[in-house]
């Protein structure tokens, strides 16, 4: 074979694919990767039967930042409410769980004025907590601002 006849045989044996074709082939591939065996989730998810929580330490060292988590900790875990301090299934609302956990009324006080800060932050409109926790739709929130007024009241040395 002379150098000419060389150089025209690889050109005439191959061609350039179509993107459809290269697009069908690339499938093919794929399919052949698949494994279409049946997978039976009850082999690969296991949960426990019976979810449980340890009991949540205290981080905090401060008098009023220990108060307001363990009230965060006493509306985990007793339930939430709105409109009352307490309902008859014994859930609390935001004022009710501190004044359980506050070892004096005055600390308990002070931890209201914090989470009111801590509430005001983000809703300026908040005039008291009573009618802040009664416009909440749940607990999340709730929860959520016990832990900001935690850590700001630890933040101050409170």
């Amino acid at each position: 074979m002379t150098a000419k006849a060389l150089d025209r045989a690889p050109a005439a044996a191959t061609k350039a694919l179509s993107f459809d074709e290269r697009l069908a082939l690339a499938a093919l591939a794929v399919d052949a990767r698949i494994n279409t065996h049946k997978v039976n989730l009850d082999d690969v998810i296991q949960v426990p039967a019976e979810i449980t929580q340890p009991p949540t330490a205290c981080p905090y060292s401060t008098p009023l930042a220990v108060t307001l988590h363990k009230a965060r900790v006493r509306l985990e875990t007793d339930g939430w409410c709105a409109g009352a301090l307490r309902d008859e299934q014994g859930a609390n609302c935001l004022i009710g769980a501190i004044r359980a956990e506050a070892p004096t009324g005055g600390v308990a006080d002070d931890a209201c004025r914090v989470l009111l800060d801590a509430i005001q932050r983000d809703f300026p409109g908040a005039e008291t907590i009573p009618s802040w926790n009664d416009s909440r739709n749940g607990p999340r929130q709730p929860l959520l601002y016990l832990d900001r007024a935690a850590a700001l009241a630890h933040a101050r040395m409170l």
